[in-house]
C-alpha cells in the first residue's frame, strides 16, 4: 500500500507560520497532482490547496490564497505547504492526498491519504 507520511504539525500562536511537509513515495507518484486537505473536530473535510504533477498549476482555498503557499521538490520526493498568518480557526488535522487524474479540489479524486498532522492554533 503505497503510502503518504506528513510531518509539521504542531503548537503555534495566532499569527505564526509554519511549514508542513508530506513525504510520498518514489517514482509511482511523480506523476500525481498533491493536496492539502484539513479537518477540524466536528467539521467537514476540507480543501487548502493542491499542486499539478509538474509544479506548473497551483490551486487555493480562497480563505487561504493569499497566506498559504504549496509547492513540490520531485528530487526529494516531497510536498510542502507553507502557512503564513496563522487564525485560530485554521486549527485542524492537516492531510496529504494524490490524486492520479487530473488537479483537483475535491477529496473523492484523491486516491492515496497520509494519516495526517495536528495542527493547533492558539488565540
Amino acid at each position: 500500500q503505497a503510502r503518504l507520511t506528513e510531518s509539521g504539525g504542531r503548537l503555534v500562536q495566532t499569527g505564526d507560520s509554519l511549514r508542513l511537509t508530506c513525504a510520498y513515495p518514489g517514482r509511482a507518484f511523480t506523476l500525481a497532482a498533491m493536496g492539502w486537505f484539513r479537518q477540524a473536530p466536528g467539521k467537514e473535510l476540507e480543501f487548502v490547496a493542491a499542486i499539478s504533477w509538474d509544479g506548473s498549476v497551483t490551486k487555493y482555498a480562497d480563505s487561504v490564497e493569499d497566506r498559504f503557499t504549496i509547492s513540490r521538490n520531485s528530487d526529494k520526493n516531497i510536498v510542502l505547504l507553507q502557512m503564513n498568518s496563522l487564525k485560530p480557526e485554521e486549527a485542524a488535522t492537516y492531510y496529504c492526498a494524490a490524486a492520479f487524474a487530473e488537479i483537483s479540489t475535491t477529496p473523492d479524486k484523491f486516491e492515496y491519504w497520509g494519516q495526517g498532522t495536528q495542527v493547533t492554533v492558539s488565540s
